[in-house]
């Protein structure tokens, strides 16, 4: 329900914020309407295609995947196509591939299936949370050459919180945490561009017409919106006053046009998706499917993660990203990405249930119970063998 809900959402916004600007570049005001709308009916098909793929697969694709990605950042950098200074994009005929989705999702089921291999020696020492290190650092490396800032801290605060739900000491995540820390501050210190958006973002209003142009308009959206919006398609700031109405600034757009009221119930809607796939992650950690709970929180964190950051940015508590929102935003490559997320969550939970009708796991206590009976049973057979047995 969230998922369509949220993917409904998304298109008619995007139709709405997006009209002024197509018919302006591309001289047809519903271009980026009928994009979206493919890209909607290719995440879907996608989704269903991953809803018949076992886990199993996901689980032994692992490293394979994570060279894909690793491939694809790599390629970016050779063949992207640049939009807005940035090179993120592999140009794929009328579509382009935005490489740092795949590469988030491949982290998340390698690094899922690295946890489960190297359960005890996370648990237990620095060795195991050093290994996958290594190509995190990789991928971060690549990221911020594209540059892809957001994309980096996203990974990085996906792959903490899933060795921190693995098991890791608390002592250890917190000196990790303080590390990422300190690298996030130097990356945005060092940059000159990321330290004018960091000064924009604590006071917009300073220079609403420079640097603080882009987070004073979303706030001017926000205001305008009140309570219950202007109206559907009555933006004014989509009128080339606010930059990427229809992709990173969507949110902005929809509190104008739908008021705070409608952007609650979005953000309520983020909520039940992110709570739901943490319970599925829960129920199979209790059932001791460790590699189906583990790619679930990445999955939750990845996906609650970016919806956070990019929400923050439209109200002005975070300094402006180049994140979309998951299943609103404009974006095939994010779009596609999030619904085979999401289906593989579905197969999760589908194989929990399975294994549970079937018997073959079972929950908690029961399991103990089994267990218990199956002692007896077999302690009862070996003395009434040995009762049949002479005596010497």
């Amino acid at each position: 329900m969230a998922v369509l809900s949220l993917i409904c959402i998304g298109f008619i916004m995007i139709s709405s914020a997006s009209v002024e600007v197509a018919a302006v570049k591309n001289s047809n005001p519903f271009f980026y309407m009928y994009r979206h709308g493919i890209f909607i009916i290719l995440g879907l098909i996608a989704g269903i295609v991953m809803l018949r793929v076992p886990i199993s697969y996901w689980q032994r694709s692992g490293p394979w995947l994570l060279l894909l990605g690793f491939a694809l950042l790599v390629l970016v950098l050779l063949v992207g196509r640049e939009i807005n200074g940035s090179v993120r994009w592999i140009p794929l005929g009328p579509v382009n591939l935005q490489a740092s989705e795949v590469a988030k999702f491949a982290m998340v089921v390698y690094l899922a299936g690295y946890l489960v291999r190297r359960l005890s020696e996370v648990r237990n020492s620095w060795k195991g949370i050093a290994k996958p290190a290594l190509p995190l650092a990789l991928f971060v490396l690549l990221l911020i050459l594209e540059p892809d800032f957001g994309a980096a801290v996203v990974l990085m605060g996906t792959v903490m919180g899933m060795i921190f739900l693995g098991g890791m000491r608390f002592s250890q995540f917190i000196l990790v945490v303080m590390g990422c820390l300190v690298v996030i501050s130097t990356l945005a210190v060092v940059q000159p561009y990321r330290m004018q958006r960091l000064q924009s973002f604590l006071d917009p209003w300073s220079d609403p017409y420079g640097s603080g142009y882009q987070l004073a308009q979303a706030q001017i959206a926000f205001g305008r919106g009140e309570w219950f919006g202007t109206g559907l398609g009555n933006s004014v700031q989509k009128l080339f006053y606010l930059p990427e109405a229809h992709t990173d600034f969507v949110f902005s757009v929809l509190a104008e046009e739908m008021g705070l009221i409608s952007a609650l119930i979005v953000i309520a809607l983020y909520g039940l998706l992110v709570v739901r796939v943490f319970r599925v992650g829960r129920r199979a950690e209790k059932l001791q499917q460790f590699f189906m709970a583990y790619i679930a929180y990445g999955f939750a964190i990845m996906l609650g993660g970016q919806a956070l950051i990019n929400i923050g940015v439209n109200v002005g508590a975070l300094p402006t990203k180049g994140l979309t929102l998951p299943l609103l935003s404009y974006g095939g490559s994010s779009l596609v990405v999030s619904c085979v997320m999401l289906a593989i969550v579905m197969r999760i939970d589908y194989e929990l249930k399975q294994l549970l009708a079937t018997g073959e796991i079972y929950p908690g206590k029961i399991a103990d119970q089994i267990k218990q009976k199956r002692q007896k049973k077999q302690k009862s057979e070996s003395k009434s063998k040995d009762k049949g047995k002479p005596d010497d």
